[in-house]
């Protein structure tokens, strides 16, 4: 009984505690940005992410070894064919349906400052922190620990809905919450058929990389000050346009990787719900 319970770690409200965990971590090391005037902002950014999210990994990870008999991550990428379709998925996701979803909630003109900050940084230690640290320390932590762990203990709809659902809240705002939300789903859906941390890091390191080279040949603060996107791509059709591709492009995406999924798996031996794309010991 004892060796269940650790093999299925985390439980619903231990993940709530990591959550909350790494709420706090991000709220008291703020101060940590004030150091902008010393080093820059970009690279007092790029500190403050790896203390708060990489402390938290650190605290997290070392109570898994604890309370966990598997603590390793595997890392397998043996199928480039389903990392590219899941890069592609990625990108086309975040346009076709995380952004417009995110146009609908009204942003406030304080936080619209702040975000025209924000999108300002597009040097290397902006590049370091979108497409390096976040998709490695925020996909060990929601999926390689809290998904494994949830999807021991719950069905995958449930496993992968909760898991996204916090991997939103720790995004601190309504407009994150709703990409990391929709972003959660899709990277969650390919781990449950892969169990593979290195296609759960293509996928958000996609995303990040998509929206960091939009700063560099979008105006933020031309973008933010539009009265919709719809006015900021040039009109209803072209933006229109624009929707229509990028779900298109999701729905095609969805039916080759369910296709590449529902091939022959070989059973998961430590029992978790669904296949896996090969058996292996975890890499740490």
């Amino acid at each position: 009984m004892e060796n269940e319970k650790h093999r299925n770690y985390p439980s619903m409200q231990q993940s709530l505690g990591m959550t909350g965990l790494i709420v706090l971590a991000m709220i008291f090391l703020s101060p940590v940005t004030f150091l902008k005037d010393v080093i820059g902002i970009e690279s007092s950014v790029l500190l403050y992410y790896v203390l708060s999210m990489g402390g938290s990994f650190w605290v997290i990870q070392f109570v898994r070894k604890k309370k966990s008999a598997s603590a390793g991550f595997n890392f397998i990428l043996d199928d480039w064919r389903i990392a590219a379709l899941v890069s592609l998925g990625a990108v086309a996701l975040l346009f076709g349906v995380v952004t417009p979803l995110t146009s609908l909630i009204p942003m406030p003109d304080f936080f619209k400052q702040e975000m025209v900050e924000l999108a300002g940084q597009n040097g290397i230690m902006a590049f370091i922190v979108m497409v390096i640290a976040a998709p490695v320390f925020e996909e060990l932590i929601f999926r390689g620990i809290m998904l494994d762990g949830f999807l021991k203990k719950y069905s995958p709809a449930k496993a992968i809905l909760w898991s996204s659902i916090l991997f939103g809240v720790v995004h601190l705002n309504p407009w994150q919450f709703v990409a990391g939300l929709v972003m959660g789903i899709f990277i969650g859906w390919v781990y449950y058929h892969t169990r593979s941390l290195a296609y759960a890091i293509i996928i958000h390191a996609s995303a990040n990389l998509s929206g960091f080279i939009m700063r560099l040949y979008i105006d933020p603060g031309e973008y933010l000050a539009s009265t919709s996107d719809v006015g900021f791509f040039g009109g209803a059709t072209n933006y229109a346009i624009l929707i229509i591709v990028c779900v298109s492009i999701c729905l095609i995406n969805y039916l080759f990787l369910r296709r590449a999924f529902n091939k022959n798996r070989p059973v998961d031996p430590d029992g978790a719900n669904g296949p896996i794309i090969q058996t292996s010991t975890d890499l740490v």
